[in-house]
């Protein structure tokens, strides 16, 4: 998993709009990047109405959200739909991004070893830096931490 002040990965993907999202389109401003593992499950929905409830402070901060998981387009399209939410969720089918931040590899649930995405949200500064690292993510608090966090960073 990347570290704090390590440079962000660049990526492009699509977006739950069809629209292709990058790195370099949050260039100036922070950006809050989680990575989830599944639409519409109990954890990732409260995680994602946390971050939709906050969407207005995070940006009135100076940070825009974006989660990530491999789940498609149109699985994001239904979630974001479903619950309301006020952010970008980005397909990552082939879990290039997953990868390249250290988001995807094994982890316990329910006692059992095995291979999934690794609830993780970095905070990305202005100029591509990684400014803050929250790995392995529980979802109570959390949106709550990250808006501190920004807050700090700002």
């Amino acid at each position: 998993m990347l570290h704090e002040g390590d440079a962000a990965p660049k990526f492009t993907l699509e977006g739950d709009d069809g629209a292709k999202v990058s790195l370099a389109d949050f260039s100036g401003r922070m950006l809050v990047l989680y990575f989830y593992p599944k639409d519409n499950t109990p954890g990732c929905t409260l995680q994602a109405q946390g971050f939709s409830a906050a969407s207005t402070h995070f940006t009135k901060a100076g940070a825009a959200v974006v989660g990530i998981s491999k789940d498609s387009t149109k699985s994001h399209a239904g979630f974001r739909d479903k619950y309301k939410l006020g952010f970008t969720l980005l397909s990552d089918p082939e879990l290039t991004v997953h990868n390249a931040f250290g988001t995807y590899g094994e982890k316990t649930l329910y006692g059992k070893k095995l291979m999934g995405t690794i609830r993780s949200t970095f905070i990305i500064g202005k100029k591509g830096k990684i400014l803050r690292v929250f790995a392995k993510v529980k979802v109570a608090g959390h949106v709550d931490e990250v808006f501190a966090a920004v807050k700090e960073l700002g």
